[in-house]
């Protein structure tokens, strides 16, 4: 939801960090992978308990995650670049509610839920970004990407401060968990009936 206009505010100093980055040779790839492994890290602080560590991590990934679209579009944007970043997005995605139920497995159900909620949000974007290529489709609302980003209540800003707001009050898991597995899953609708009007 709020993703098409945190861009104009993230955006240049990305992009100027991203020309610098592709200046001294680091691939955007690169970046996607050490963001992917700063998630995984992330799930497995949580697991143990270390929120605060879960935390940090949480935001480096987030920072990898925009550095390495910056850095693409210094060196221009590949087809790979955008499906490993996507890969690399649910990896975290999906690893962070295993984390704390890992932690404590009376929160296993909404970890569960949450999960499944993400594939769900997940599968109609991808599949939205699919018939969208094939009509010819485009957006530029969430600056050049390697293909269509459909916007939705549910989006890369939200799930993060859903996110934080675990990491910070960890006691809370199951009704943040519950509530926006609730919002991606209008997410998968509001997207669903927009995709019945474009493409029916």
């Amino acid at each position: 939801m709020f993703d098409a206009r945190l861009r104009p505010l993230i955006n240049p100093p990305l992009n100027a960090a991203g020309r610098r980055l592709a200046a001294w040779g680091i691939g955007a790839d690169a970046v996607t992978l050490a963001g992917m492994f700063a998630g995984l890290a992330a799930a497995a602080a949580i697991a143990d308990g270390l929120y605060a560590t879960g935390l940090a991590l949480i935001l480096l990934n987030r920072l990898l995650d925009g550095l390495d679209g910056a850095v693409a579009r210094a060196t221009g944007l590949t087809d790979f670049g955008g499906y490993l970043d996507i890969v690399a997005d649910f990896v975290f995605y999906v690893a962070v509610p295993v984390g704390f139920a890992v932690a404590t497995p009376h929160n296993s159900f909404a970890a569960l839920l949450l999960v499944g909620s993400f594939a769900l949000t997940g599968t109609s974007f991808l599949a939205y970004a699919t018939l969208a290529a094939k009509r010819g489709v485009e957006t530029a609302a969430h600056g050049r990407k390697s293909f269509f980003y459909s916007t939705g209540l549910a989006e890369g800003a939200e799930t993060i401060a859903c996110f934080v707001l675990m990491c910070l009050m960890p006691q809370h898991f199951l009704p943040i968990a519950a509530i926006y597995a609730a919002l991606c899953l209008i997410t998968v609708v509001q997207r669903s009936v927009t995709a019945w009007r474009m493409f029916r």
